[in-house]
């Protein structure tokens, strides 16, 4: 048992003495040329060829790293390109029929949204031509009143009088929503996309692009309808 545990301290102390002392097998190549570390097969290799071993795999995982990294920074250059171009495509629309327009083409073509919809409360200041969903003050309250009131974005599985006030005839094949209230000097409307999965907006899916969006059109529309378009 003694011998055990002196055994094990030599090796803690050689262990130790390695550690600090990284140049010893430079300094003293006869002993370096003797050691050999058992392979999985029985064979033997080298210290050498196990330290190239390691660092290959460190070489892979680093490149996998890297290549991981090259791609986020892609994907994140595209999205700021179609994020931008939709931006300048909302600030230049002359009325709000062309900003709905944008908006939609937008979100269909660059990023792929399945059903889109901007449902505005009307209080007789929109006119009847326009491309957005009209709803009366009291229509919006009677079914999509816990919208209206939330201070961030609705995401998930929602009622059905929900859907088809927001999404009409396709209300049927929506799963799930993110739906954005609009808001000024008061909640005038709801900026809402939706897919077939059910699971696909679910409470864990990130919100900041929508949010950036709605900022943007809380300080357009209100413009476009105070002028009566």
């Amino acid at each position: 048992m003694t011998a055990k545990k002196n055994n094990l301290n030599e090796q803690s102390l050689v262990r130790d003495y390695l550690s600090q002392n990284p140049d010893f097998f430079e300094q003293n190549p006869d002993i370096f040329e003797a050691l050999n570390i058992s392979h999985e097969s029985g064979k033997a290799i080298s210290l050498v060829e196990r330290q190239i071993g390691l660092m290959r795999n460190r070489n892979k995982d680093m490149a996998t790293q890297i290549d991981q990294m090259l791609t986020t920074a892609k994907d994140n250059a595209l999205l700021m390109e179609k994020t931008k171009r939709l931006v300048l495509n909302l600030v230049q629309a002359k009325d709000l029929t062309q900003l709905i327009k944008a908006l939609s083409v937008s979100l269909k073509s660059d990023f792929s949204t399945e059903f889109f919809s901007l449902t505005l409360i009307n209080d007789d200041t929109i006119a009847a031509k326009t491309a957005a969903n009209l709803v009366s003050e009291d229509e919006a309250k009677s079914n999509i009143k816990d919208i209206l009131s939330a201070q961030n974005a609705v995401c998930g599985v929602r009622k059905e009088e929900e859907l088809a006030l927001l999404f009409g005839n396709q209300a049927k094949n929506v799963g799930s929503i993110l739906a954005l209230p609009l808001k000024n000097s008061g909640t005038f409307g709801v900026l809402a996309l939706g897919h077939r999965d059910p699971s696909f907006y679910s409470q864990e899916i990130g919100t900041v692009f929508i949010d950036y969006i709605g900022d943007l059109l809380n300080e357009l529309i209100p413009k476009f309808l105070l002028s009566k378009n």
